[in-house]
C-alpha cells in the first residue's frame, strides 16, 4: 500500500503543487489548510504515515497541532516535518523539541522534501522489527508505544529525546560523533549546531535519572551508550 502524506498548509497553490508531486511520486496525499481539519484527518483509521506542516496556520500554530500530534497514544509515532519560513536556529529547536522529525524553511526545494520524506519514512520502516520492550537493567524502552520506565517509574520524553535514546541504545558500546547523531537523529542536512547534541544529551541524562549513567561522553569526540557487564565480558 503507498503511504498516505497529509499536507497541512494556508497557502491553497502550495498544497496543489505538493499535491500533485507526492502522487507523481506514488504516495495518497490528503491536504488540510488549517489545524483544526490536520487532527480531524490524524483521527481517521489508519492515519496518515507522515505529516508535512506549516508553522502558521489560520486557527493555530503548526507547534501545537504537532504537539497534539505527539501527544495521542495513535499518532504518537508519526512523523512531521515541519515546513516553515521561519529559519532561525532557535525556531529549529522549538520544533524539534516539540517533536518535529524534519525541518524545511520555505522557499524549499520540492525535489529535496520529496528526498526527506522518503529517508524518513525508509527510516521508519527500518525502525519497525523493533517494536518489542527492550529491557537494559534499570532502563526499559517500548518502540512500539515510545514508552521508557527507569526502575519502574514513567520518564516523560520528547520525540526527539526518545529517538536519542533509542539510537544510542541500539549502538551501545559503540562511539558516537555529534555530527553522526544530527544526521541520524536530527534528520539530513539540519541546520543546527552540534551544541544542540550537548544540550540534549544533558537533558535527557537528567529525566533518566540513575539511567543516565549509562551515556558516556568521551570528550572531543562523542557520546556511548555503556554495555552492560555482562555484554562487555563477552
Amino acid at each position: 500500500m503507498p503511504a498516505t502524506i497529509l499536507i497541512v498548509d494556508d497557502e491553497r497553490d502550495l498544497l496543489d503543487s505538493l499535491r500533485f508531486s507526492l502522487e507523481r511520486e506514488g504516495f495518497c496525499a490528503l491536504t488540510a489548510q488549517n489545524g483544526s481539519s490536520a487532527l480531524s484527518l490524524m483521527g481517521q483509521s489508519p492515519p496518515p504515515d507522515l505529516v508535512l506542516l506549516d508553522w502558521m496556520l489560520p486557527d493555530m500554530a503548526g507547534t501545537e497541532v504537532c504537539r497534539n500530534i505527539r501527544m495521542t497514544e495513535r499518532t504518537r509515532g508519526t512523523p512531521v516535518i515541519m515546513i516553515t519560513a521561519r529559519s532561525e536556529e532557535i525556531d529549529r529547536v522549538v520544533g524539534f523539541e516539540l517533536g518535529a522529525d524534519d525541518y524545511v524553511t520555505k522557499p524549499f526545494s520540492v525535489r529535496e522534501l520529496l528526498l526527506r520524506v522518503k529517508a524518513i519514512l525508509r527510516r521508519r520502516t527500518a525502525d519497525d522489527p523493533a517494536t518489542e520492550e527492550q529491557h537494559y537493567e534499570l532502563l526499559r524502552v517500548d518502540h512500539d508505544g515510545h514508552q521508557v520506565w527507569v526502575q519502574n517509574s514513567r520518564v516523560t520524553l520528547t520525540a526527539l529525546e526518545f529517538r536519542l535514546l533509542a539510537t544510542l541504545l541500539a549502538r551501545r558500546g559503540r562511539v558516537q560523533t555529534r555530527d553522526t547523531l544530527l544526521n541520524d537523529v536530527w534528520g539530513v542536512q539540519v541546520d543546527v549546531t552540534t551544541r544542540t547534541v550537548d544540550t540534549h544529551v544533558q537533558r535527557l541524562r537528567k529525566k533518566l535519572g540513575a539511567a543516565g549513567q549509562y551515556i558516556e561522553t568521551l570528550r572531543g569526540v562523542g557520546y556511548r551508550f555503556l554495555l552492560p557487564e555482562r555484554e562487555a565480558t563477552h
